[in-house]
């Protein structure tokens, strides 16, 4: 039950003796804010109107507004709960307050017969309309209403209001706003100078309109979001200048090891793979680092172009090194490309968490030596002590499961990782692979510093995966279309969202884990034979259930996402995903993209939970309606924002915290354009915007 809160406040011995000030500049500093730049940029979530008085007999429920009024009576009420209510009046009516927290300094203020300023959300109620929680003020009849609509920012807790109104307002008295835009490229896009957009956000006047304002639609802010992304595209285009400046080995065809891979392989290359090989040769064979990011969906064949990167180091005189973000996709890269390149004398070294010490420490030598010409592993390759003899060539794996400075590690050598690297002739080249596709917006946006490749083109003989739609209640079915697969000989997945039924925190319908499943199911069918796979099990049992489903020596495998990308069984032509209402598009798609390997028929069913919210229903259907990869990725960074194609690379290059690649498009394409421009033909203020928006972030784009 609420009890109002004692007005003697305990005071912290430790913080006793600390200036308002200090206090100050370490909450301050919880939102980021320490010069002033910052705390100008600090812009409003939204903004209320008190340059007005509305009677009480006007008000609207839903509606923010400000009335002045007299105090006919106040008291602490048990209805409940404890609450402290109050009943104002104006000449047009009268209006109830209503507080569930309070302190005894509240009901003082509130005393009968005082004039008072209230502020707040108008509700209906049985009482009649009401206030609760409303900000209070003692109504001065010398005060002038303010003239301009009042700010509220993002805040913490113990950060006021008008401890930020106050600070802010000094930062944009101290601060000289100089405009890094000369006056033809405002004029070219219509924007207004920066300082009056900048101080007009901050205190818009009371005609204002207070909808567009707080939606970021109003065209003061159409200043604001060109400025931070044509920061960002400047410093990605510097970071790209940056390179072109460095040195890194030339990776020409020296011998004939990349054109015997080709002859060996028992596939022809699609049309997709020979441009994309053709770009990153002419990227390797340069003498600057290659920064390139070959995309393509599910099953489109990335593995073996990165394989020919690899030959092509190889031939050159220097080793490659190949890291995955989980141990079931690297080993799937190392066995493949192993059967490639070992027949080829090739040598192929595996370095991964589940290895032994002694086995570790052996492939470590290898590589040292430079024995190994190309090691495969996970982030074992970054987080033990790696040296290479001689690294030419960095190939990472669904980068934007990598942070920033993982990437850069792997690369550069750093903290012993990737050891001498190529001192001698400069960076190792990357190439980041991504089977999550990359919409056009993202890519000239966030990825503007990247050369970017696609293999657009799927290796000829398969067959589209057909996606099914099966309620939960509908699981005999499922359960039917099963068994009829593995008696023609196929295999199947059977995905859960969970481990365990303890690893579930919240959720309104009751999920089925992947070991229930797994004895349940086989209780029902135990004529197939069944495996479980997921995250929890040791290295080697993962290992040994993968091969027995790999040699097809297992029917019907139940995992977790543990099996999302990477795992390649032509023979699976069933994926069965439970709770599919539960994963997000990205995920639903590469799960997908686990069958349909093979030239037989495959199918993907989606066993959802009724009902379904409208979030889970339309990304059921964008998965239902197409099977491309683009068209996926494209509707998923309207659902959800850009940090699903980025992963950890927001740690390099900011999120946007202005503009919004959906509705800014057309930013997009202006500050593209105006990024080239500026650079060129206004070098210095190209400099002095980007020192001022990034302040150093752009030290990590090389990641």
């Amino acid at each position: 039950m609420a009890r109002p809160m004692a007005s003697k406040k305990r005071v912290n011995p430790a913080s006793a003796n600390r200036s308002p000030i200090t206090g100050h500049r370490s909450l301050f500093a919880r939102l980021g804010l320490a010069s002033d730049w910052d705390f100008v940029l600090h812009l409003p979530l939204r903004y209320e109107d008190e340059t007005r008085i509305t009677p009480i007999a006007d008000l609207q429920p839903g509606v923010e507004a400000q009335v002045e009024a007299v105090i006919e009576h106040c008291e602490v009420a048990s209805r409940g709960r404890r609450q402290l209510l109050a009943r104002v009046r104006d000449d047009s009516g009268e209006l109830l307050l209503r507080f569930l927290h309070f302190y005894p300094s509240t009901q003082k203020q509130l005393a009968e017969g005082k004039r008072v300023r209230l502020y707040g959300s108008v509700r209906g109620g049985l009482m009649g309309v009401e206030m609760v929680h409303p900000r209070v003020r003692v109504a001065d009849d010398t005060a002038a209403l303010p003239q301009r609509l009042t700010p509220v920012y993002p805040s913490t807790e113990g950060v006021s209001q008008a401890s930020l109104r106050r600070r802010i307002a000094q930062a944009l008295q101290n601060i000289t706003v100089t405009d890094t835009l000369p006056q033809s490229l405002r004029t070219r896009y219509r924007l207004p100078e920066l300082a009056p957009a900048l101080r007009g956000l901050h205190n818009p006047p009371a005609d204002a309109d207070q909808a567009a304002l707080s939606e970021h639609r109003h065209p003061l802010w159409a200043r604001v979001k060109f400025d931070e992304l044509l920061a960002q595209q400047l410093s990605l285009r510097i970071a790209r200048a940056k390179r072109a400046q460095q040195r890194a080995p030339r990776l020409a065809a020296t011998g004939d090891l990349t054109q015997r891979l080709l002859a060996a392989l028992p596939f022809v290359l699609t049309g997709a793979q020979q441009r994309v090989w053709r770009e990153l040769e002419v990227d390797l064979a340069r003498g600057r680092p290659a920064h390139r990011l070959v995309q393509g969906d599910v099953g489109s064949g990335k593995t073996v172009v990165a394989a020919l990167a690899a030959t092509r180091a190889i031939e050159a005189g220097y080793q490659a090194a190949l890291m995955a973000p989980t141990e079931i996709l690297a080993e799937q890269h190392f066995r493949k490309i192993e059967q490639w390149l070992a027949p080829l004398g090739v040598e192929i070294a595996w370095l991964a968490g589940k290895l032994k010490p002694a086995d570790k420490r052996a492939a470590q030598a290898r590589v040292a030596s430079g024995a190994a010409q190309l090691l495969v592993g996970t982030h074992a390759l970054i987080q033990d002590k790696v040296e290479f003899a001689r690294l030419g060539l960095a190939i990472v794996d669904e980068q934007h499961r990598f942070g920033v400075a993982q990437r850069l590690k792997l690369r550069s050598g750093a903290a012993g990782a990737a050891g001498a690297a190529v001192a001698d002739t400069g960076q190792p080249h990357l190439v980041m692979l991504s089977a999550t596709p990359i919409p056009r917006t993202l890519a000239m946006s966030f990825m503007a510093d990247l050369d970017v490749s696609t293999i657009d083109e799927l290796p000829p003989g398969r067959t589209p995966v057909q996606t099914k739609l099966v309620a939960a209640a509908r699981r005999d079915e499922v359960l039917a279309r099963l068994s009829g697969e593995v008696a023609q000989g196929r295999q199947a997945y059977w995905v859960c969202p969970l481990v365990e039924e303890s690893d579930l925190i919240d959720s309104p319908v009751p999920l089925t884990a992947a070991t229930r499943m797994f004895e349940q199911t086989r209780a029902l069918l135990p004529e197939l034979r069944w495996g479980l796979l997921h995250g929890q099990l040791p290295p080697a049992e993962k290992a040994a259930v993968m091969q027995l489903f790999t040699r097809g020596e297992i029917d019907v495998l139940v995992a977790t996402t543990v099996i999302e990308v990477g795992v390649d069984v032509p023979n699976a032509a069933l994926m069965v995903i439970e709770h599919a209402q539960r994963f997000g598009l990205a995920q639903l798609h590469q799960l997908r993209g686990r069958v349909g390997r093979g030239s037989a028929q495959s199918w993907c069913v989606l066993l959802f939970d009724e009902p379904l919210s409208p979030t889970a229903r339309e990304r059921l259907k964008v998965i239902y309606e197409t099977t491309d990869g683009f068209e996926v990725a494209r509707r998923d960074l309207a659902i959800r924002g850009p940090g699903e194609f980025l992963g950890s690379r927001q740690s390099g290059v900011a999120m946007l915290r202005f503009a919004s690649l959906d509705q800014d498009a057309a930013l997009v394409e202006q500050a593209r354009e105006a990024a080239d421009w500026l650079l060129r033909e206004h070098p210095q203020d190209a400099t002095a915007h980007v020192t001022r928006w990034m302040r150093g972030r752009d030290g990590l784009l090389d990641a």
